[in-house]
């Protein structure tokens, strides 16, 4: 058998104690109502309120509202649409082609330099770093962002720094840009993008002005 509902004004609620009565559209009756019959618990009711409700009696045989919704707050819901008719907002291909772009105006200098020390001096370590470091970096991240999710102690930021000085800055910002993460605050953004331009400049030093900075710099820690 299908449920009877009711409906009727709310016309008292007491907030602070969770309760209430119902003037019933019926009758002259008043119904009686606890927070915990409403099925729209994310908003608190108000006198003047619509409410549809079943009836029911209790023990002592006293009538009380249950199975309630707010009929205003229900009207109001977004219908369902079907899968077609959803925008999918994780697919935006402006934002990922806009990605794409700044990623590689970013690293053209720096894969040209690398890709230039590794031909001429005949090592491919600068290459193999910012590969490795890069991947590191945004695994670093994106476990960050997970601790910081969970309530977890979070990496420190010197370490995420020290990364991404020994060449993981790329995979730092693909990991801000898509993960959200380190993107809003100021103080480690200036750090960050000091260490990025650090790495641009060491190899137009290399390209440009033959000082041959990155010879010296991977001779002495690397020993090539």
């Amino acid at each position: 058998m299908k449920p009877v509902f009711h409906k009727g004004k709310l016309t008292t609620w007491k907030d602070d104690k969770g309760f209430g009565f119902i003037h019933s559209s019926e009758g002259s009756r008043d119904v009686f109502l606890h927070i915990t019959a409403l099925k729209e618990t994310n908003h608190r009711p108000q006198v003047g309120d619509v409410i549809c409700y079943q009836l029911k009696v209790d023990k002592d045989g006293k009538v009380y509202a249950s199975n309630a919704f707010i009929e205003e707050i229900v009207s109001k819901r977004i219908p369902k649409t079907s899968s077609s008719g959803i925008k999918k907002e994780t697919f935006k291909p402006k934002a990922k082609s806009s990605l794409i772009f700044e990623v590689l105006l970013l690293c053209f200098l720096p894969s040209l330099g690398a890709l230039h020390f590794a031909l001429t001096a005949f090592n491919a370590i600068p290459l193999i770093l910012y590969t490795v470091m890069s991947l590191l970096t945004f695994i670093l991240y994106a476990d960050d962002k997970s601790r910081a999710k969970q309530g977890r102690w979070r990496i420190p930021e010197n370490t995420l720094h020290l990364c991404e000085f020994m060449g993981g800055w790329l995979g730092a910002f693909i990991a801000q840009k898509t993960l959200h993460h380190k993107s809003s605050k100021a103080s480690y953004q200036a750090v960050f993008w000091v260490i990025v331009v650090i790495h641009i400049i060491f190899w137009c030093d290399w390209l440009f002005f033959g000082k041959k900075l990155v010879g010296l710099f991977f001779s002495s820690v690397f020993k090539v």
